[in-house]
């Protein structure tokens, strides 16, 4: 298998494809090479700017107006959008590092929480972007003091008198350790140990001592004065965690299906380096077994990860940006808005009879500005699609016309098809004679590209 391929492979799973100019780029760069520059690239993240217009206090709260607080709501759900769309922006961006935005993708899933006060939600990717390729133990801490995890799971609320067990019990089940690897005495001891963690409306960690239970707690065996810290770094002790993230991992970038080979040398790797996330990313990038055709191609792309590669792909443009809302919700995948504390299922959940068809039939609705018939079932929201029936963008598709147009159409065919699917496909000529536009070139290139981009295989991975 020559390294294109599997370079092709790698983009969609450690990043969301590859631009025709990132293709052309790469088509004689060393394996290996591809794989430094992904982790160079995601090195030192850029924070993102932090909204001013989040409430400084409590007491700022409620000294405003019913009027003036129902204003400023309004703005903050404005720019979350915003960031939104922001994202997804740098998702396909050529000069953006496509290894941090798919981690902290990845990492957005994995802690999931909704993020509805715009200065909590940066502070939030923030974190996550930190930390994406750096270490599991300082990200874990970090999210444990997210202002808007801390309101997500009731953590501020979490007092000496009577503690709330929310977020500890999320914290094994969910982010850490997961289920049959701790107790409910467990539980109760982690919640104890997290009491008096909380955040300002401004955003910043406060530890109230005077809510904090000091007392001794037992937890998976040892005894002593915990807090929130010395939990996380006792769970952290147990290999079953390196375990459990390390088939987080697997799933997400490698397949569904569970080798459990693979899934034990990564999180040996990620165990033996004191959860160093770029050393297991490393070794799965790295082994044989991520190229290996039985993993090329499974994945069905999220709508994030097909939205952000369909403009990676084709350069798109939209006109006005509400849309790019419209379509995720419409897909079933809402950045900033995942539907539970889980995060989203993923594999099979995200192909079913409301979404599938749009899925299908995205591409030529953005290139021919179609009607869009959203198969939204609350009446709301139908009744808020129909203003968005057509979707206006811009797409230059020049660069891939001048890659491919010396080429007789069989080779166009062949050489298109390899760089669109994942997996080899024989392509049926004489129904394309039907469906493709052969008047010049240029129609030929694009309306083949429509096609193809239309076909089940092009929702793989």
């Amino acid at each position: 298998m020559y390294d294109l391929q599997k370079i092709q492979h790698l983009s969609w799973r450690a990043g969301f494809g590859l631009s025709i100019r990132e293709y052309q780029k790469l088509s004689n760069v060393p394996l290996q090479r591809a794989v430094d520059g992904l982790f160079k690239s995601a090195k030192n993240p850029a924070e993102l700017p932090i909204p001013e217009f989040g409430f400084r206090s409590r007491e700022e709260r409620k000294s405003m107006s019913d009027e003036v607080r129902m204003e400023r709501k309004k703005m903050g759900k404005a720019h979350v959008f915003e960031l939104n769309t922001d994202w997804i922006e740098r998702m396909a961006n050529e000069q953006s590092s496509p290894l941090l935005e798919k981690m902290t993708l990845f990492w957005h899933g994995h802690f999931a929480c909704e993020l509805k006060l715009p200065h909590f939600a940066v502070q939030h990717i923030n974190t996550l972007r930190q930390h994406a390729v750096g270490n599991f133990r300082d990200l874990v801490i970090a999210i444990a003091k997210d202002p808007s995890m801390l309101s997500y799971l009731d953590n501020r609320k979490n007092k000496k008198e009577h503690p709330n067990e929310n977020f500890a019990r999320e914290l094994m089940e969910l982010f850490t350790i997961g289920r049959g690897n701790y107790t409910e005495e467990d539980v109760k001891a982690a919640a104890r140990a997290f009491t008096g963690w909380g955040a300002s409306l401004s955003g910043e960690f406060i530890f109230k001592s005077r809510q904090h239970d000091y007392g001794q707690k037992t937890f998976m065996g040892k005894t002593g004065n915990f807090d929130g810290t010395d939990i996380i770094d006792i769970i952290l002790e147990k290999r079953e965690t390196a375990q459990f993230i390390a088939t987080k991992v697997y799933r997400f970038f490698v397949n569904d299906k569970i080798n459990a080979q693979h899934i034990n040398e990564l999180a040996d790797v990620f165990y033996a380096s004191n959860y160093n996330i770029e050393a297991m990313m490393r070794a799965l990038f790295e082994s044989d077994w991520f190229y290996d055709v039985k993993n090329m191609g499974v994945k069905i792309k999220s709508p994030v990860v097909l939205l952000a590669g369909l403009m990676r792909t084709l350069d798109l443009r939209f006109e006005d940006r509400k849309p790019m809302i419209v379509l995720q919700k419409a897909l079933g995948q809402i950045l900033f808005n995942p539907p539970n504390v889980a995060g989203w299922p993923g594999g099979k959940t995200w192909i079913d009879n409301a979404t599938l068809m749009l899925r299908l039939n995205l591409t030529s609705i953005l290139f021919e500005s179609k009607e869009v018939n959203f198969n939204i079932k609350a009446e709301p929201e139908r009744e808020r699609f129909k203003k968005l029936s057509r979707i206006k963008v811009y797409a230059d598709i020049e660069p891939i016309v001048s890659r491919f147009r010396s080429m007789d159409e069989q080779e166009i065919v062949e050489k298109i098809s390899t760089y669109l699917l994942q997996t080899p496909h024989e392509i049926d000529t004489t129904i394309l004679d039907k469906v493709v536009d052969k008047s010049t070139k240029e129609s030929f290139i694009t309306s083949l590209m429509m096609r193809l981009m239309s076909m089940p295989e092009y929702q793989m991975c």
